[in-house]
């Protein structure tokens, strides 16, 4: 029985544990990375690990999402993040240098190397050919401290490709189509590994913005084949001698298979408020815009951003209508700036911004009140775009300019579109900081006065009391537990002071509510904590006292969060208890200790009188966890 590319690069990595869909493994972990809006909470717990040196071949600390310095705070926090990663042996790339994912395939992506990352979107680097994984940033600090990580190994999806796009049809189209099918819990579980004839006609950064959305379908990861699209891609940012051939075998076994023929596929297009309510943009018809914006880790590459600039070139963004554009890397920047791109979307008309996050984190260039938003981005959750009443449409990058100049959501599919030719690029790495000469003991810790320690739990008790402080609903994002935006990035550094606004979108009263419950539960319904990999979304829970959440089913990075917490995911048995529960009720585990040793665990409720069936579903390892109160505390129990 063949193997599939995905397992083949698990088993060169396994450490421990037997590589079969369900059962707990150790892999070797090649490459991290961080960014600034998580990365401030992984290098104190770096620190907080007294680790000498880290165990990596490679590290990067990113600076692209909190680039707004309207005060101190974000600048202090980079300044801190700079100085740990200096002392650590990891590279530091400075504001304005780009994207994290962008930059890590034109820099230090490897096919068959694995990379960890502390944000949702480090699949990107699976369209390179790498087992790239997004983790909460405890697990990368972890990772880069000893080595590994721990997962459950994943069934794999083959998502079949036959055929080849038609013009003004994109990879962008391809990952929404697979979205509008799977749903966005429909990878839980699984690594999605696409093969077929179709994958030869895809580059690299093609492939990159499909294993990008993959995160949006709760997916582990996402991976192709490293090809000679690979080599070519590889070859043009200077790294040829990175190049390492991997495909399936040929008859490799899937779990299941999605077939795609991309010569079918139209324009498409996530309306509100979730990235798999996919439809046409034919069926949806000529909506009326107010802002297109093009970017993010998805769709800035350099083909992406030429595409853009050739339907831009010699016409003009509709009167009322707000074009920003956002290259993913200063490569990327440069390059249309040396060969007139760059002046043909000025000339129409567009706003350029930094190469960051920008607005697809919130962070500026908010909609107008009850505006909608055309974004080559990957995630369109209400309220994410910083206007609560906005309606955010997901689309590829020639949609979002041909919409740009017609004012309202609209294709070229009739048209004719450029050929974009390949470009070399010119190796740069003036925005990389090398922490050459640099030791724990010649480099101090930079911390500034927002700069608050991260909470920690502790031992789990025999009895467990909490009340309901929250009654959530499905989906629940982790935008909606720990808002993202403009207001709040600046105090990612600062627990007590995000505390603040916590479910502020979902309900105002929670935080006063936990702080006088002293310890409290939440309960969710489906895929609750989809979405971003930020902790915070755990971690400002455990500091409001929360304990344990029950839910009908969890995102997989969240639910891993929670447990590095010590915060215990609970899965309902019968979902109709779901609905028996009120806010207020006063719920207790007796002999927690003993219980999350079984498959069951009973909750009961004292307010009601009524016991509810919970599934822990713990691997030993989550169950030590949880035991201590938190993984930081496991590891400091092993020293």
């Amino acid at each position: 029985m063949g193997k599939t590319l995905a397992y083949k690069i698990l088993e060169n990595h396994l450490v421990e544990g037997t590589l079969a869909p369900g059962e707990e493994i150790k892999i070797r972990i090649d490459q991290t990375l961080t960014q600034d809006s998580t990365g401030t909470m992984v290098y104190l717990q770096l620190e907080a690990m007294d680790v000498e040196k880290i165990q990596t071949e490679l590290s990067v600390a990113y600076i692209d999402h909190n680039t707004l310095q309207t005060g101190f705070e974000n600048a202090d926090d980079h300044e801190f993040i700079k100085s740990v990663a200096r002392r650590h042996g990891v590279l530091f790339s400075k504001p304005g240098n780009g994207i994290c994912h962008q930059l890590h395939i034109e820099n230090f992506g490897i096919p068959g190397k694995t990379l960890l990352g502390s944000d949702s979107h480090t699949p990107t680097g699976g369209g390179i050919g790498m087992i790239a994984i997004g983790a909460g940033g405890l697990d990368v600090a972890v990772a880069m401290a000893k080595g590994t990580y721990s997962l459950i190994a994943p069934k794999v999806i083959n998502v079949k490709l036959t055929g080849k796009l038609r013009p003004w049809v994109s990879a962008k189209d391809i990952i929404l189509y697979v979205l509008q099918k799977l749903s966005v819990k429909g990878g839980v579980g699984k690594i999605v590994e696409y093969t077929g004839e179709g994958v030869k006609t895809l580059s690299v950064t093609d492939r990159a913005t499909i294993t990008n959305m993959g995160a949006e379908l709760g997916a582990t990861t996402s991976v192709f084949e490293s090809d000679e699209n690979t080599k070519a891609f590889m070859e043009s940012q200077g790294r040829g001698g990175d190049f390492v051939p991997l495909a399936a075998d040929p008859d490799a076994v899937y779990d299941e298979t999605l077939e795609v023929n991309l010569s079918e596929l139209e324009p498409l297009a996530a309306k509100p408020h979730s990235p798999d309510n996919v439809d046409s943009v034919k069926n949806i018809g000529p909506v009326k815009i107010d802002q297109v914006a093009i970017g993010s880790c998805t769709n800035s590459s350099y083909t992406d951003l030429m595409k853009v600039a050739s339907i831009l070139k010699g016409n003009k963004v509709a009167q009322d209508v707000s074009l920003v554009i956002s290259p993913g890397s200063s490569r990327i920047l440069s390059k249309l700036a040396s060969n007139g791109a760059l002046a043909d979307m000025i000339d129409a008309g567009a706003r350029i911004i930094e190469n960051a996050c920008g607005p697809c984190i919130g962070m500026g260039q908010s909609p107008r009140s009850g505006g909608v938003s055309l974004r080559t981005f990957n995630r369109n959750f209400k309220g994410r775009s910083g206007t609560k009443d906005a309606d955010i449409y997901l689309v590829s990058p020639e949609t979002a300019a041909i919409s740009a100049i017609k004012g309202v959501l609209t294709t070229g599919f009739e048209t004719e579109l450029a050929e974009i030719a390949p470009a070399q690029f010119a190796f740069n790495d003036n925005f990389i900081v090398y922490p050459e000469g640099c030791t724990k003991e010649n480099t101090p810790v930079a911390m500034g006065p927002n700069i608050k320690p991260f909470p920690l739990n502790e031992a789990l008790s025999s009895e467990l009391a909490a009340e309901v402080v929250l009654h959530a609903g499905d989906n629940i994002t982790t935008d909606d537990i720990m808002p993202s935006d403009s207001r709040i990035l600046p105090y990612r550094s600062n627990v007590p002071h995000l505390s603040n606004y916590c479910f502020e979108n979902i309900d105002r009263e929670f935080p006063a509510r936990c702080r006088a419950a002293g310890k409290g539960v939440i309960v969710g319904g489906e895929n609750y904590g989809q979405g971003s990999s930020r902790e915070h979304a755990a971690l400002v829970p455990l500091y409001l006292g929360v304990r344990f959440v029950m839910a009908k089913s969890f995102a997989r990075i969240h639910r891993s969060n929670l447990i590095n917490s010590g915060i215990i995911p609970l899965v309902f048995k019968n979902p109709g208890d779901y609905d028996e529960i009120n806010l207020g009720d006063q719920l207790v585990i007796e002999n927690a200790p003993e219980q999350i040793e079984k498959e069951e665990l009973i909750v009961k409720n004292r307010t009601s009188g009524k016991e509810y069936t919970m599934l822990p579903k713990l691997s030993e390892l989550e169950k030590k966890m949880i035991r201590f109160g938190g993984k930081i505390n496991m590891i400091k129990s092993e020293e």
